[in-house]
């Protein structure tokens, strides 16, 4: 586990600038790779090919040391996270006479590289950003895991390419002050984050997850593949199969997907939110070790959003080293602004706070975590995705225009004037998100601002017809849960959930490993009856079943509202003074991006208990911290 940093030149630069710039692009990430750095500097034909890393280590601890070279030194790579099938993959290799000098997954991906190509990047089972040189075939590649966990950023234009893995280390070497990208302000407003390949800025992209960058040193060209081909979602036939036999394979592919991701020369332990997720990820470990296995909890002093009794049940039922930290307001005012900033982008997910502290706090006692991330994606447990299935029933009995003339009077009727997440609540995100077109799952994931509001707030230079039309062309519509399921890997899981724990764990320098961000488990899910996942209310049904002996009766029956936080409340006390701050007349007509009367009155309503709009004001504020303390600092 580390980060990556790199540059191609398409003109020679002196060495040691070329060393300066790496180092300053590494330095910014520091807390990636506490342990140990590397560089690589490559300079002929008229170009410059440079890479660096910050490691942390976590598999082998004392020959793992990058940049690693071929044999022959006409390859070479760096490499951030883990591979967690390189021993099967390091077997076949040496079955095949391959040699090594390391015991590292790093050599394993260089040596499988040399043999196959391009076509090794599709073998790796892991989470992954990596870059190689081939001074044979003069290019470079540089990678993505399946799901996206490890991130990539990139800037190419006529003077070459640059990459790295957080944005910092580009906006500490890039000449100028980049533009804010329309594409990107809007995917933030309304999703509270900026899935790939957009990023806050004009010029500069994430790499999608699931592709590589094919750079060629000759033509000075850059392609983008996919690694993985991904059959059109809609025509995935699913399997004959009994629910008894696809729950023993589930049970066994998880299981088998646990193991592979406890594989550790270093502490390991488990975050434990007493979910169905992470109750699985946890049990199923300690099973595997001859040890307690140390479980980590984080709890709210306002009860209504703390449940850390869940928790207690699954650590007192494996007899865990379990560790229980409550987080208030004092907490959170403390260490708000270090959190969102190093996100280097707007991002309003309030769960990344307390995400950082049980990082923050687990780091004390371990260097990596299991996690319990992507169970819900992966295994469909997403209250929405059930939803999805009502907007059908809904649409074929109610007339749209029907729906449409009484939507004022049931948002008068449901609205709210605390930020209280009920029953209320979700039908008027319901109602709210309903289609006839079948867009009603693009409409519920949109979190921050909704159409109206976004439609209103913006100046006429910052507005888009529809901030979701890239996702929308590769998938027009989504009507069923497994389309519900792709929509979420393509714009949720990646640009929210893992941007989340990858910085938020990152920032502490723990590594986050998620068990069921496994591309077996999603293949086979996917060809399950979509009623083997969701039957009416019973959501994530055939993994509670797979798993349901570990636990007491009914345990994984009990809901779970998931990392829920205050921040409404919040905006109201400790960030009232500041947030007014933003909602200045002169500030905003500065900034000309909003309009002022639309985002005096969003704001005001909600800090006089008016109206309840925890989530634009919050998705506002996030946007307003970010501008103040990192764009503005950008010279």
């Amino acid at each position: 586990m580390c980060g990556i940093n790199g540059f191609i030149s398409n003109k020679n630069i002196d060495r040691s600038l070329a060393l300066n710039k790496l180092e300053a692009m590494n330095n910014r990430i520091i807390h990636r790779g506490p342990d140990e750095d590397g560089f690589f500097v490559d300079d002929c034909d008229n170009r410059t090919v440079a890479f660096a890393m910050r490691r942390l280590s976590i598999i082998d601890l004392s020959t793992g040391k990058q940049p690693i070279f071929s044999d022959d030194k006409q390859k070479v790579i760096v490499f951030n996270g883990e591979i967690y099938n390189y021993l099967e993959l390091k077997k076949t290799l040496v079955n095949d006479g391959v040699t090594f000098t390391t015991t590292s997954d790093t050599e394993v991906i260089l040596k499988l590289y040399e043999k196959y190509g391009v076509e090794a990047f599709k073998m790796l089972d892991g989470m992954f950003a990596f870059s190689i040189l081939d001074k044979t075939i003069n290019k470079v590649f540089i990678t993505r895991d399946f799901f996206g966990e490890k991130p990539l950023y990139y800037k190419y234009d006529e003077a070459g390419l640059q990459w790295c893995s957080e944005l910092k280390s580009l906006l500490k070497v890039i000449t100028g002050k980049p533009q804010i990208s329309v594409e990107g302000l809007n995917l933030f407003l309304q999703l509270t984050y900026i899935p790939a390949p957009f990023t806050i800025y004009e010029g500069i992209k994430k790499l999608e997850a699931n592709h590589f960058i094919e750079y060629d040193l000759e033509s000075k060209k850059m392609n983008i593949e996919k690694i993985h081909f991904i059959e059109n979602v809609s025509k995935i036939k699913k399997q004959d199969i009994s629910f008894e036999e696809a729950k023993n394979e589930i049970r066994k592919l998880v299981s088998e997907s646990i193991a592979s991701r406890s594989i550790s020369d270093v502490p390991i332990g488990t975050f434990l939110s007493g979910g169905v997720d992470s109750s699985i990820v946890t049990v199923s470990l300690a099973k595997s070790l001859s040890q307690p296995v140390n479980t980590f909890s984080i709890g709210f002093d306002k009860k209504v959003f703390d449940e850390t009794e869940k928790s207690r049940v699954v650590a007192e039922l494996i007899k865990s080293n379990h560790h229980e930290f409550i987080i208030g307001e004092k907490d959170f005012e403390q260490d708000l602004d270090p959190i969102l900033k190093n996100f280097d982008e707007p991002f309003a997910d309030s769960s990344a706070l307390p995400s950082y502290y049980v990082a923050h706090k687990t780091k004390g006692y371990v260097t990596v975590a299991l996690t319990g991330d992507g169970g819900d994606e992966v295994f469909g447990g997403y209250n929405k995705y059930r939803i999805g299935g009502m907007n059908r029933k809904y649409t074929s009995l109610m007339p749209e225009y029907m729906h449409k003339s009484s939507l004022a009077l049931l948002n008068k009727v449901l609205a709210q004037k605390e930020d209280k997440r009920g029953l209320k609540f979700q039908i008027k995100k319901t109602l709210n998100s309903i289609d006839y077109n079948g867009n009603f799952f693009y409409n519920i994931i949109k979190l921050g601002f909704n159409d109206n509001q976004i439609k209103a707030a913006l100046l006429p230079h910052y507005k888009v017809a529809d901030s979701l039309s890239y996702y929308k062309e590769k998938l027009p519509v989504a009507r069923n849960l497994t389309e519900f399921r792709e929509v979420d890997r393509m714009i949720s899981l990646e640009g929210d959930m893992l941007v989340k724990v990858d910085r938020t764990s990152m920032l502490t320098s723990l590594e986050s490993r998620a068990p069921f961000l496994n591309k077996k488990i999603w293949d086979f899910t996917n060809t399950l009856p979509e009623e083997y996942l969701i039957k009416g209310n019973d959501k994530k049904r055939i993994l509670k079943k797979a798993f349901e002996n570990d636990f007491p009766t009914n345990f994984l029956e009990k809901s779970k509202q998931g990392f829920g936080v205050p921040v409404g409340d919040w905006l109201k006390t400790v960030l009232k003074n500041e947030l007014l701050s933003y909602i200045d007349k002169k500030f905003v007509q500065d900034q000309q991006i909003f309009e002022f009367s639309v985002i005096n009155t969003l704001v005001s309503n909600h800090l006089n208990n008016i109206e309840d709009n925890t989530f634009a004001v919050w998705t506002y504020y996030c946007f307003q911290k970010w501008f103040c303390n990192t764009h503005l600092e950008i010279s």
